[in-house]
């Protein structure tokens, strides 16, 4: 009798009973509307239009509408306020009326439906009124803890303006500050004291997949040095632009921190840190600690793609050896700082004129010796042996140089990595002699030291090099060796310049204007990520990171070569990710390592495009069994 003769069975009322689609889709209403003729009662014949009114296709944000793809609805299991409290699912204003009825959120929030373009200018007219980044930063993470949806939407949407706020250089004084920020909790921390307890504690996470894990021990945040459990800022910036520039849903990413303690003594005398204040392990303790993490979680998700960042140079290089043979994972500051810089190279090479296989015929001057700069040496020097040059022809070509000078067979204390690279000769010349007598092509800076790439240093290599090439690719900003209008201004504008963090455009007086670009990891870790974890690759190669290096060094155009430009725009970054993702899964398959196999009726590209995320609303219907 409800169903057929209840004289106003509304499409809110069915809602709110879970039985819509359980009645006829036309009600005696409805025909009534339909037929023109009116009701006695004039306020009621307003409310009924109001509700069965026609919807614009401007007005489906979610759903399925003529000028969009069929959205699949999201099964949640909250309801209520824990909707509105949970950054995956709240929509904040932009809950239509039906949704509000459907999750039991009616009431407790303002009538008027603000969609996500209206929401997406008022929260960028507040952040662009703000001069200082930082507090752009914490504007940006209340969103990401509020409304992940409109969050990731604001960073595609506007990548190049929102990319140095939420990564480096603004990220650097985030995990510098990120005890007196700290409002909520985000991703997970595994402590010395949860020894033997790792495994059971990754069932505390609700997600049942995760693709990706970011994970770093806070011993060197960027240039800063250790920041213990305070580097779980540089976590949550990397997955940030996982998901907004690599296409990963945001439901499946993990942020961690081990902590092992810190030998930072500012922190371990800090009232307001929130890490064990104790002098980092080391040793058997320390490699456990780490042993112990990645078991737990690839015992729950078998398949995640582990990226280790920021690991301090004496254990970084020990800790990917251990893993890289036997779980799909990836040291981003070796291995995807290796993989820019690579693509950054091949793009200077093709700018000045050359032949893009010609790499093994430069000299290249690394300036910094810890894990990044030998992991740069090594990518580089894979690259020349792809391209035919021999290894040992290869190898000649690196000078590598530390605080103590160039690294000779002779210099103490070397890693294996480092003593790969060591000269016959010249142990300990200085950076300005090695430029001297070597005359290198390539200069590039990863020892977090400002200035140290001196007027005459530079100077003194265009001396001899048409086009040098000037990479100072330490962060944050304030630790770049050089800066890009020194770099232009010391050349007269003859070099080839990238760095690790932004500058802005450099005008010579005689007017030529020079647009510097960052060598910046982000165009490579998030379509590395996206293709390892598409096809389930058993590893990441060295050969997927040359193939993904090239992908990247082909996107930049004649026109950015001839603004100066070694890197595409940021703004194009997820077509960036994409093309890496596609090079990455075509190699996996070529190699053997794919696990998960290539639609039959989708090309590697179309598969790609299918699969990124991309951040719409969509619709939400509770999870939970009707008894009828």
């Amino acid at each position: 009798r409800f169903a057929i003769g209840k004289q106003d069975p509304s499409n809110i009322l069915k809602l709110r009973l879970n039985i819509r689609n359980m009645l006829p889709a036309r009600s005696a209403l409805q025909r009534l509307i339909s037929s023109g003729r009116k009701t006695s009662n004039p306020a009621r014949q307003a409310a009924i239009a109001n509700e069965f009114s026609t919807l614009s296709e401007d007005d489906y944000e979610d759903g399925c509408a003529a000028n969009r793809k069929f959205s699949q609805p999201i099964l949640t299991n909250s309801r209520g306020a824990d909707i509105l409290t949970n950054p995956l699912y709240n929509k904040g204003t932009a809950f239509k009326i039906e949704e509000r009825d459907r999750l039991r959120i009616r009431g407790m929030l303002p009538p008027r439906r603000l969609k996500m373009k209206t929401q997406l200018d008022r929260f960028l007219d507040a952040l662009r009124a703000e001069p200082s980044n930082i507090k752009k930063y914490t504007m940006l993470e209340d969103l990401h803890d509020r409304n992940e949806t409109l969050y990731h939407r604001i960073l595609i949407d506007n990548m190049e303006e929102m990319a140095p706020l939420i990564y480096t250089p603004t990220v650097g004084q985030a995990c510098t500050d990120f005890g007196l920020r700290f409002t909520r909790p985000r991703g997970m921390y595994f402590s010395m004291e949860d020894r033997g307890h790792m495994a059971a504690m990754v069932h505390n996470w609700p997600q049942d997949e995760v693709d990706v894990i970011v994970v770093t021990d806070g011993s060197r945040i960027l240039g800063l040095g250790d920041l213990g459990v305070n580097g779980m800022g540089i976590s949550i910036g990397k997955l940030s632009l996982y998901c907004a520039a690599g296409g990963i849903s945001p439901q499946k990413v993990l942020p961690v921190v081990l902590d092992c303690g810190t030998n930072n003594e500012d922190l371990l005398n800090d009232p307001y840190y929130m890490g064990n204040q104790v002098p980092r392990v080391t040793g058997e303790d320390y490699y456990g600690q780490v042993d112990e993490f990645v078991q737990a979680v690839t015992h729950r998700w078998p398949n995640v793609m582990i990226q280790f960042e920021d690991f301090s140079s004496d254990v970084a290089q020990t800790i990917l050896d251990k893993y890289r043979e036997n779980t799909l994972c990836f040291n981003d500051d070796i291995q995807g700082t290796g993989a820019t810089s690579l693509a950054g190279v091949l793009g200077s090479i093709r700018a000045k004129g050359a032949d893009v296989n010609t790499l093994g015929e430069e000299r290249i001057l690394i300036v910094g010796k810890g894990s990044a700069g030998i992991g740069v040496a090594e990518v580089l020097k894979q690259g020349m042996i792809e391209q035919g040059t021999s290894e040992e022809d290869a190898k000649n070509a690196f000078f590598i140089s530390g605080s103590k000078g160039l690294l000779g067979k002779d210099s103490p204390g070397m890693t294996p990595g480092q003593a790969a690279f060591a000269r016959d000769e010249d142990t300990g010349m200085s950076v300005l002699d090695v430029v001297k007598k070597y005359k290198p092509t390539i200069i590039l800076g990863l020892s977090s030291t400002p200035g140290l790439f001196t007027e005459e240093i530079v100077t003194e290599m265009a001396k001899s090099c048409d086009r040098p090439i000037i990479f100072p690719l330490s962060n944050p900003t304030s630790k770049a060796e050089c800066t890009a209008e020194q770099a232009f201004k010391w050349t007269d504008g003859k070099c080839i310049f990238a760095s690790g963090s932004p500058f802005d455009p450099v005008t010579m007086e005689d007017g030529r204007i020079f647009y510097p670009t960052q060598c910046n990891n982000m165009f490579v870790f998030p379509g590395l990520g996206l293709g390892a974890t598409m096809c389930g690759s058993k590893m990441i190669t060295d050969r997927m990171l040359y193939v993904a290096a090239v992908a990247l060094a082909n996107f930049v155009t004649p026109e950015e070569h001839a603004q100066g430009k070694v890197f595409p725009s940021i703004e194009t970054i997820r077509d960036v990710s994409a093309a890496v993702a596609v090079a990455t899964i075509k190699e996996a398959e070529e190699s053997g390592l794919s696990t998960v196999h290539l639609p039959e009726h989708l090309t590697v590209e179309e598969w790609v495009s299918c699969k990124m995320y991309d951040p719409i609303y969509h619709p939400l219907v509770e999870n939970r069994d009707l008894n009828i």
